[in-house]
Parts: structure tokens; sequence; C-alpha cells
């Protein structure tokens, strides 16, 4: 059983959260966690970038100049890849970087990612978050409160507008929903702030539900 301290908003501890052992793994999982990070990456990527090949290159399809006689190399037309404004060869074309990675590994992964997160003391249960007015300096109270210097991922159950808007000006903060955090976030913020609403939706993807505070 692993527990969580369960916080106030001022910063106060009001409590403590279980986290049933069954529910996290630290005996496997790592290469499940690269594989879904280089997945999520590659399929951010766009796949737009372009260059032309000799037959899309426009101009005329007569040669430069004669074979021989002129002292230069010889040249058979102007859309050749080693001239200034030509072709160029192997260059990218549009195409689809994504990867499929099917659940169960996507499911190890998250859970493997939460469970380092826990076994390392980076993860504060927030006891509810209220935000009366879209301002950032409530959320930065809270960071301060809480004493997170630094990056932090803001994890919610419901994104309301006043949340949203109170946090985006904060550079080192992202806000996301418990529905929706992935394993990239998981890993890429050494500080994770949880309300215990969304607690209860993480657990239920992990494949259970927490137990009672204390």
């Amino acid at each position: 059983m692993s527990k969580l301290t369960v916080y106030s908003m001022d910063g106060a501890s009001v409590g403590d959260m279980d986290v049933a052992d069954g529910l996290l793994s630290l005996e496997k999982g790592a290469q499940a966690v690269h594989d879904v990070v280089v997945a999520q990456a590659a399929n951010h990527r766009a796949g737009t970038a372009s260059t032309l090949s000799k037959s899309e290159v426009a101009g005329t399809g007569a040669k430069p100049w004669r074979q021989k006689g002129t002292g230069r190399a010889r040249a058979g037309y102007r859309q050749s890849p080693i001239w200034r404004g030509g072709a160029v060869a192997f260059g990218p074309k549009p195409r689809d970087y994504g990867k499929k990675i099917n659940k169960k590994v996507a499911k190890l992964a998250f859970r493997r990612a939460f469970s380092e997160r826990v076994d390392a003391g980076q993860i504060k249960v927030l006891e509810k978050l209220e935000i009366a007015e879209p301002k950032t300096r409530l959320v930065a109270a809270l960071m301060k409160a809480l004493e997170i210097p630094g990056a932090a991922l803001l994890v919610v159950d419901e994104v309301t507008p006043n949340i949203a808007l109170a946090a985006r000006n904060l550079p080192r903060v992202e806000l996301a929903r418990a529905s929706d955090v992935n394993v990239s976030q998981l890993m890429r913020y050494p500080q994770i702030i949880v309300t215990k609403a969304a607690m209860d939706r993480i657990t239920g993807r992990l494949g259970g539900s927490t137990e009672g505070a204390s």
C-alpha cells in the first residue's frame, strides 16, 4: 500500500490517500514507457516536409550545351540535383510518421510511469481546486503554497474556464484532464499536482479505485 499526502490549497496537510500496490508496477514496463513516449512524439510530427525531384523542377528539356568541345563537364539537363536551383536528390516527401501502440502496452506504460512518480514522492494530491476567477496569481499562489518552484503538471478532473485561463500564463505549468493525461506528460514534469477527484479517474485507468482518505 502506498500513501500519498493530501494537501489543501494553502499547502497544509489534511490527510493521506492510499493507492493499492496492485495498481502500481515497478518490476516491468520500462520498455513500454520508452515505446509509448517515442510513439507519442512521432505521432505529433507533421510529416509535411517536401522537396522537388528532377521530374518536378520546372525547366526545359534541352541540353545546356553540346556534349564535346566546350571544355566543360558534360551536362544533360538543367534540373540536375548538382546544380543550383535544381532538384534535391533523395529529399523528403510528405509521409506519416505515426506509430501504433496496442492497448495493453499503453496501459502498462501509463501504470509504470505513474508508479515511478509515486515511488519518487513526486505526486501531491490536492483536496480540491477552487479558482473563483481567472487570475494567474491564484495558481501561482497554489504553487508557492505547495513549495513547487519549478515546472509542474496540474491534473484535474474537469478543466473549467477559470482554471484554464488562470494556468495558461504560467510557462512551466501544464494543465491536463485526468482522462487525457499521457505517459509523455507524466515523464516530462518533475512534480505532479493531482486533485482528489482526478486521482479517482487516474486509478480507474490503472485498473481500480483508490481507497478512502484518512
